[in-house]
């Protein structure tokens, strides 16, 4: 009488589940706010002049860690009067809330491995989109608090970006979550879209070249960052002097070094953007009147004195050095170009599996998108207002920084990628590609089947099938056990190569006969030479002296007609199960 029904224990089971997602939304969120709340009580209390007292402090990690999600902030207190706004966002800082987010809807969203009284009941778990929208409401929630309670403090936020970009970031970075506990799928599409796009989505091969394409984007993006890190790094080894006489003359004692310090190392990735930025040619702003690119700093730059700042480049006409700045898109092009090769014509594949020149330009097209794309987006956040007049401009132009991109990669990175195809393809027979099998007569289907087939077999860790590579010999033997017993499609023995041995000459077996050539008559006509008597008692004596004299010795023509009378009897036979009947058997039941 008081058992629950099976539909209220699947709603009771699926209500617990959003809870939970909620709840850690909830605590992903407190986690990143406790963490920066300690760091930064950590340095008020070892500051030996405190502008406020504990109250002011925890409002100021309040709005630090708001601006950590791309929230504009106000500081009220200025010498000038008027509220000057903050919108420079130390990109270090924002990794940890980020990945706070990811990994609260990721845990969320992910199935569970072993069923426990929910999941027989009926309930697995909630769906993709009651984790996704959970996570972020719980987060959310945090977010709408901490913005109340750093009102009235030094830094408040300003309630206009709350919705955007704050809302946005959490919101992308728990759906990147869900996404990766769905496996990271590529597809399917959206019901709303074309199907034309649904139907290119569900294809393996489009799955494969998007793959190729994000792959080849991330790794310019990454090769533009350490860049320009590389353009700072260098910038400030030649102006170190300047460099420690701004970190020695913001703060005196060492607790406020170390605040400084900090700060720096927070705005390290922003430095790196502004380098990348500076090497693609539009460069950044350094105040309303005053822009740094590899051919001059123009204008009066409006800088504050901070240890960073120093890389920037002295007023004139830009020299050699810092042309030299334009290797940084070339190295990016470059590698947009290397990444997309190297699944558009593998190593150790035949030619027939390689793209088309036509799907390799499409590919490395696809990789700059992606890579202009994510420029655009980092140098939007790497740069902000930090003042009021001049300092209102700061930082990188985004809608100038990613087509710069986007430009670079494209111009170079197509032709290299051409180019390194056409290495890559090149005669086979030469060292690199000796072990590789030529396939040269399989047509494209076939080849799209086999890489196909390729992808269903990757991730499982078993490289034994694959031809050796000139960097890597061993790659071809890792499966094969030390007593030379071949593992699951490995070679036969750890020593044993890709390239079989060439065995002895057939013409030093002993009793070798070659064969001869058939005749030219057709041989399916009746009276041809392959029925004639002579040739049919040749092909049995053959027959009979190869069986070991397991043969009888009757004539083929016997055997013919003796079949030939079977099957007539068994066709005027109507009954299957007839057998005759033996004479040395018993009698027949009446």
């Amino acid at each position: 009488m008081t058992q629950r029904t099976p539909k209220v224990t699947v709603r009771r089971n699926r209500t617990l589940d959003l809870v939970s997602a909620l709840v850690k939304g909830v605590l992903a969120a407190g986690l990143g706010l406790g963490s920066l709340t300690v760091l930064v009580m950590v340095v008020w209390i070892s500051s030996p002049y405190p502008d406020s007292g504990p109250g002011g402090a925890l409002r100021a990690a309040a709005g630090v860690w708001l601006l950590v999600h791309g929230a504009g902030l106000v500081r009220p207190d200025t010498l000038s009067g008027v509220p000057a706004p903050v919108g420079m966002v130390p990109l270090l800082l924002a990794m940890g809330p980020v990945w706070l987010a990811h990994r609260a809807a990721r845990d969320a969203a992910e199935p569970q491995d072993e069923l426990d009284e929910g999941a027989r009941d009926g309930s697995a778990g909630p769906s993709r989109a009651g984790a996704f929208c959970a996570v972020t409401a719980g987060y959310l929630l945090v977010v709408a608090g901490a913005a109340a309670y750093a009102r009235g403090g030094p830094l408040y936020a300003d309630p206009d970006t709350l919705a955007f970009p704050v809302a946005l970031v959490v919101a992308g970075a728990a759906a990147a979550g869900v996404w990766t506990a769905a496996g990271r799928p590529f597809g399917p599409a959206p019901s709303w879209s074309p199907l034309a796009v649904q139907e290119a989505v569900a294809r393996t091969l489009f799955r494969r070249r998007a793959e190729a394409a994000f792959r080849s984007a991330a790794a310019g993006l990454t090769m533009l960052l350490g860049g320009g890190a590389l353009l700072v790094a260098v910038a400030l080894g030649r102006n170190a002097g300047p460099a420690q006489d701004a970190f020695l003359g913001l703060a005196g004692d060492w607790s406020g070094r170390i605040a400084v310090l900090l700060l720096a190392a927070a705005l390290v990735p922003n430095a790196a953007l502004w380098g990348a930025a500076y090497g693609l040619g539009p460069g950044f702003s350094l105040g309303t009147g005053a822009t740094a690119t590899p051919l001059g700093l123009d204008g009066t730059p409006a800088l504050p004195r901070f240890p960073l700042l120093a890389a920037v480049p002295d007023q004139g006409a830009g020299a050699l050095p810092n042309w030299a700045a334009l290797a940084v898109p070339v190295a990016a092009a470059l590698a947009v170009a290397w990444f997309a090769v190297r699944r558009a014509a593998p190593a150790d594949a035949p030619r027939a599996r390689a793209w088309s020149p036509r799907e390799t330009v499409l590919v490395t097209l696809l990789a700059a998108l992606g890579c202009g794309a994510g420029t655009a987006l980092l140098t939007a956040v790497a740069g902000g207002p930090i003042g009021t007049g001049a300092l209102s401009e700061f930082g990188p132009v985004w809608w100038l920084t990613g087509p710069a991109a986007l430009v670079w990669t494209a111009v170079i990175g197509v032709p290299a990628a051409l180019l390194m195809r056409l290495w890559r393809l090149r005669t086979p027979g030469w060292a690199w590609r000796r072990d590789v099998p030529e396939a040269d007569g399989l047509p494209v289907a076939e080849a799209d089947a086999d890489e196909e087939e390729e992808e269903k077999g990757e991730g499982e860790g078993d490289y034994a099938g694959r031809p050796r590579r000139w960097w890597a010999p061993w790659r071809g033997r890792r499966a094969a056990g030390e007593d030379g017993e071949a593992g699951p499609g490995g070679p036969a023995s750890p020593a044993a190569s890709s390239v079989p041995s060439p065995g002895p000459a057939p013409e030093a077996a002993s009793g070798f006969e070659p064969y001869d050539f058939l005749p030219t008559d057709p041989w399916h006509e009746k009276d041809g030479p392959w029925h004639g008597k002579e040739n049919r008692e040749a092909r049995w004596a053959s027959l009979k002296q190869g069986s070991g004299g397991l043969m009888a010795d009757f004539p083929a023509e016997r055997t013919a007609d003796r079949a030939g009378r079977t099957g007539r009897a068994d066709r005027a036979d109507p009954v299957p199960d007839r057998r005759a009947a033996d004479p040395d058997g018993p009698g027949a039941t009446p």
